[in-house]
C-alpha cells in the first residue's frame, strides 16, 4: 500500500544544484515583493499577458487547441466556447480565476480538489465534473511507430477517496512542520497527485492548478505574471521525463522525488527570471521603442515570436516589432527561425 511521508525532506541531503534554486528562488522573491507593492500597474499589465498564455498553454499540453484569436475572446471578453475543445479552454480559465482570486481563502483538501475539477468541467463534461474517476485509469505513452504503452499504472477508483485523504493529511502535516521547506514538499504533493490520477480526465490540468494555489499560499506567486504553464509546455520533454523517472518504484514506496523536485524548482526559477526581464522591459517606458524591442529578444531564454513581443510591449505596433526584428537579423544581433505564424527570434 502506498504510504504518503515526507518526513524524509527534512532529513535528506539535498542535491548542490537544488540547494542552488532554493537560494535563487527565494532572492527573487523577495525582490519581487517589495517590486510589486511600488508598480502595481505593471504587474496587472503583465498578469493579463500571463493569464491568456496559462490558460493556451495548459490546454495545449493536453492537445486542446484554438486560435489566438479566441483564446482572446474567451479570456478577456468571456465569449462562449464554439466547440468542445474551447469548452475545455472556457473551463480552465474559470478554475484559473478562482485560484488566482481567492487562494488565500481555499484549502488543499478534497472539497477544493472536487469543486475546481467540478468548475473546469461543468460546460465540458457535466457527466463526470467534481467526481473522483469511477472506473481504474492508467497513464499512456504513445510511442514513434503509433503503438501504445501502458506507463504507469494509477490507484485504482475504489481506493481513490481512501488515498486522496492520505495524500492531503501527510501535506498537512508536512506544511506544519517548520523544518521542512515548502518549495521541496510542494512538487512531492504535485507528483503524487499525478501517481494517483484520480479523475477520468484532466488530472494533467488540475495539477497545473494546485502547483500555483499552494505556491500563492506560501507567497511565491511569479506564475501569476509569468505563465508557469506555458514554461512546462516549452520544456515538456523534461518535464515528462523527470516525472517518469520520479515515478518509477511509487507503488513500493521506493520512488525518488528528487528529478521531478528539480524540473519544478527549475521551471519556478525560470518563471521568476522571465519576470524581472519582462518588468525591467515594461517599467521602462521612457527607452526608446527601438531599444526595448531588443532587449526583449536578447533577453528571452527561449526563442520568441512577434505575437509574445506584442503582448510583452503592449504600446509598440507590430509594424516597428517587424522592423526592428529585420535590422537585428540584418546585423547578425538574432537568428530567426522557421517562417510564417511559427516564426522564432533568438539571440546569436
Amino acid at each position: 500500500m502506498r504510504v504518503f511521508d515526507y518526513s524524509f525532506l527534512k532529513h535528506c541531503d539535498i542535491p548542490h544544484d537544488l540547494a542552488n534554486l532554493l537560494i535563487n528562488i527565494t532572492s527573487f522573491n523577495t525582490s519581487d515583493k517589495f517590486r510589486k507593492s511600488r508598480f502595481k500597474n505593471v504587474y496587472s499589465e503583465l498578469e493579463k499577458i500571463a493569464k491568456v498564455q496559462s490558460i493556451k498553454s495548459s490546454n495545449a499540453i493536453e492537445g486542446i487547441i484554438t486560435t489566438d484569436e479566441r483564446i482572446n475572446a474567451i479570456v478577456n471578453q468571456n465569449s462562449a466556447p464554439l466547440n468542445h475543445d474551447e469548452e475545455e479552454i472556457a473551463g480552465y480559465r474559470d478554475a484559473l480565476n478562482i485560484v488566482h482570486t481567492n487562494y488565500n481563502e481555499l484549502s488543499f483538501n478534497k472539497q477544493t480538489l472536487l469543486d475546481l475539477h467540478k468548475i473546469m468541467f461543468q460546460i465540458a463534461r457535466p457527466d463526470t465534473a467534481g467526481n473522483f474517476k469511477h472506473e481504474d485509469n492508467v497513464i499512456m505513452e504513445l510511442r514513434n511507430d503509433g503503438s501504445r504503452h501502458i506507463r504507469f499504472v494509477s490507484t485504482p477508483a475504489k481506493e481513490t477517496d481512501n488515498v486522496i485523504e492520505q495524500l492531503i493529511l501527510a501535506y498537512m502535516d508536512a506544511r506544519d512542520d517548520s523544518e521542512i521547506n515548502q518549495l521541496l514538499l510542494i512538487p512531492c504533493v504535485i507528483l503524487d497527485f499525478l501517481c494517483i490520477h484520480p479523475f477520468s480526465d484532466g488530472n494533467g490540468r488540475m495539477s497545473r492548478l494546485l502547483s500555483l494555489l499552494l505556491l500563492y499560499k506560501i507567497g511565491f506567486d511569479a506564475g501569476k505574471y509569468i505563465s508557469f504553464e506555458e514554461q512546462i509546455n516549452k520544456n515538456k520533454v523534461n518535464y515528462y521525463e523527470s516525472l517518469k523517472k520520479s515515478s518509477i518504484g511509487w507503488h513500493e514506496n521506493k520512488n525518488n522525488y528528487f528529478y521531478f523536485i528539480g524540473n519544478f524548482l527549475v521551471t519556478l526559477l525560470i518563471c521568476y527570471q522571465e519576470l524581472d526581464k519582462r518588468f525591467a522591459t515594461i517599467n521602462s517606458k521612457k527607452v526608446n521603442k527601438t531599444s526595448r524591442i531588443e532587449a526583449t529578444v536578447l533577453n528571452s531564454i527561449v526563442p520568441i515570436s512577434k505575437k509574445e513581443i506584442s503582448d510583452i510591449l503592449p504600446d509598440v505596433s507590430i509594424s516597428t516589432i517587424e522592423m526592428v526584428l529585420t535590422q537585428m537579423v540584418k546585423n547578425k544581433k538574432i537568428i530567426k527561425l522557421g517562417k510564417g505564424p511559427q516564426t522564432r527570434y533568438y539571440r546569436n
